[in-house]
């Protein structure tokens, strides 16, 4: 640990060619003894919140969850649900004398109920292939969740059979017959998620819902819940993919099930090519709500926020002229309104749209980036979370205009004011075309007027994403600028939150316009009178990876680059990723129907002009862009004689997560950067 405060120190004095300061330096060491909020949950009563606090032990490589309760007014949050083992997705029994969640405790994930009171939980679930994903009915007799199973097997004895003697076999070959047979970080088995029903009580077996060789829910990154009761507790609506091959179709369907009637068959609500997904019900039960992407094949498209009039069957689209992604929504107690959160302009915003019509107005749009928005029973308060540059998720409260924001959790306050961390700084530039290009600024605590810093450029990935005004721990802007850099955060074209069009114009054009925006923010970025012009350094991951990829061949304005899980040679990429509707959407076709767009947008066909030290970083069990991919850069360099380090975790996937893994990636990035700036 001395070591590698040193190497850091070392890593700020070079590349600020300064005395360092007696400022504390928020290394990464420092980043991981965070504390993490997550999945906030108001209590029916609206009086408290359950949410779940992860605490990263660096030392021991590992990560441990628990549970805690904190009054929405404010105080001290009480460990509720805790064990050496992981406790997580906290959820309230509807009439809320009941916590259900998911537990590690026993060896297995299970779900287990305690009694919102305290005293000892019982566990509700014991399956051999394990429960998550815990939602109980409005009216509080059921308990709906998600185990992966074996669809040829009939009842759950069969299932405990295969994986027992899968468990038991010393054979380690996989076998597939058909695409997708391994997805981002893990390989197919032949299992699926099924939608599983059981007594609150436990009084009788779970019962699947859903047979068959579908993922219920689909397999998501992120965003609104797959499944939901009707408030009547007598429907369940649900996502699932429909198209027969998932590796080439973005698609999933809306289904409803009548859960009165036994052995009713599943309806299907939605056939439109693209995806639906997150259904939800208004509280008077009128509407079925769900996000809808109109075109196929395209995982960027804008979601929209539709509405289903359950007596009707008649469907339209709440505030249809928001350009923007709907992330998440929550319904105000009356049925007449919804809150939304979306992207919008480099950070996550809370907006209100009138079910009866007209436009998304703003709430909360200010202060960071907002998520897991809830209402209070009485309307007149917001409960959700909050991050930014400076700070990760805490959770906080508003009043339903979204004046009186206040704090509800200061888990990591008293630890972050010892850095003095500075907020980002939005900024625009003209970018190709003269088309506006918004970015973010982060400077280091210790900035100081007069002084001119390095500058590192940061290109996200996606590459329909966004740099936003929000916590992350893989690409810490805060880290880096400690380490004594300008931090430049671009959010060029196929950046989200700026309108479908500027998302669109990326796709096909992968090194066009948005490589040319890249420059022309490199050219601001220069004019700053803190920056020195002469010291530039870029990093990207992903998409930013490839852009790093095809900084290599195309530009030699910076000093010393790192690419992570970034695409290097995109027909081989393409006969070795998972998702291929990714690249027949993004690059167009497969490579034996478009050779040339192939071969036009891929970083090696430009290898004969890398001259820049370029380190090399990827996980071993990534299957999203598969290691392959830095491999063969490596090689390429090396071969080139172009200094080159290549960092490869065997035990990481698309991204760098185990405690020590994300410390020792940190600590090459940096020395490496400062290794270029001497």
């Amino acid at each position: 640990m001395g070591r590698t405060r040193t190497v850091l120190a070392a890593a700020v004095f070079v590349a600020c060619g300064a005395v360092v300061s007696a400022q504390p330096a928020f290394t990464v060491e420092e980043m991981l003894k965070l504390k993490r909020v997550s999945d906030p949950q108001l209590s029916p009563d609206g009086t408290k919140v359950a949410f779940v606090l992860t605490e990263v032990n660096l030392e021991q490589n590992s990560r441990n969850n628990d549970i805690y309760v904190v009054p929405v007014a404010g105080g001290d949050p009480a460990k509720f649900v805790a064990t050496d083992r992981s406790e997580d997705r906290p959820r309230w029994s509807p009439d809320g004398t009941s916590l259900a969640f998911v537990s590690t405790r026993g060896g297995s994930s299970q779900i287990w109920v305690i009694p919102a009171s305290g005293g000892e939980p019982r566990q509700v679930t014991s399956l051999a292939t394990e429960a998550s994903g815990v939602t109980w009915s409005p009216d509080g007799r059921w308990i709906a969740f998600v185990s992966d199973v074996f669809p040829a097997c009939a009842d759950l004895a069969c299932n405990e059979r295969e994986v027992k003697a899968r468990d038991a076999s010393k054979v380690t070959a996989k076998i597939a017959d058909g695409l997708l047979f391994r997805h981002w970080a893990s390989w197919k088995d032949g299992r699926y998620s099924h939608l599983f029903l059981v007594p609150a009580d436990g009084s009788q077996p779970p019962r699947d819902l859903t047979p068959g060789g579908a993922d219920v829910p689909p397999f998501s990154l992120g965003g609104p819940e797959d499944y939901a009761f009707s408030p009547d507790s007598r429907e369940l609506a649900y996502a699932r993919k429909t198209d027969k091959v998932e590796a080439i179709s973005t698609n999933s369907d809306i289904f409803t099930l009548d859960l009165t009637v036994p052995g009713a068959a599943p309806r299907q609500v939605t056939t439109a090519p693209g995806a639906d997904g997150g259904p939800q019900y208004s509280p008077d039960g009128k509407y079925l709500s769900w996000r809808v992407q109109d075109r196929a094949g395209f995982e960027a498209d804008r979601w929209k926020l539709v509405l289903r009039d359950r007596a009707t069957g008649q469907t339209r689209t709440v505030a249809p002229d928001f350009d923007r992604q709907v992330d998440a929504w929550a319904f105000t107690p009356d049925s007449r309104a919804v809150y939304l959160t979306a992207e919008d302009g480099g950070a996550v915003k809370v907006f209100k749209a009138d079910i009866a019509g007209g436009s998304a107005k703003p709430v909360l749009t200010t202060g960071g980036s907002y998520g897991d928005v809830q209402v209070t029973p009485d309307g007149k308060t917001l409960v959700f979370s909050r991050a930014s540059f400076t700070a990760p998720a805490e959770i906080y409260r508003a009043n339903a205009d979204g004046t009186g924001i206040a704090p509800v959790t200061r888990v990591n306050t008293a630890f972050l004011q010892t850095f003095a961390l500075k907020p980002g700084e939005s900024t625009t530039f003209a970018g190709a075309g003269g088309t506006t290009v918004q970015a973010w600024i982060i400077k280091p605590s210790t900035f100081k007027d007069g002084v001119k810093y390095p500058l590192l450029y940061l290109v996200h990935g996606g590459p329909q994403s966004a740099w936003n005004d929000a916590w992350t721990y893989r690409w810490n802007a805060q880290v880096f600028a400690s380490a004594g850099y300008i931090v430049v955060a671009p959010n060029p074209r196929g950046s989200t939150g700026f309108g479908q069009r500027f998302t669109d114009e990326i796709s096909r054009d992968w090194g066009g316009k948005v490589f040319e925006d890249l420059m022309k923010g490199v050219d601001a970025a220069e004019k700053l009178p803190y920056v020195d012009a002469s010291r530039k350094v870029a990093a990207g991951a992903s998409y930013g990876g490839y852009a790093m990829n095809w900084f290599l061949g195309h530009t030699d304005r910076f000093k010393a680059l790192v690419s992570h899980a970034g695409v290097f040679n995109l027909t081989s990429m393409y006969g070795v990723t998972e998702e291929l509707w990714f690249p027949e959407w993004d690059i167009g076709g497969t490579p034996w129907d478009n050779r040339a767009e192939y071969e036009r947008w891929s970083p090696h066909m430009y290898a004969k002009n890398f001259k820049t030290p370029t380190l090399v970083t990827h996980g071993e069990i990534d299957y999203r862009v598969p290691v392959g991919e830095g491999i063969q850069l490596f090689t390429t360099l090396q071969r080139q004689g172009i200094p080159s380090r290549l960092l490869i975790f065997p035990d990481e996937g698309h991204w760098i997560n185990k405690p020590q893994n994300s410390a020792l990636w940190y600590r090459e990035f940096l020395a490496w950067m400062a290794k270029w700036m001497r």
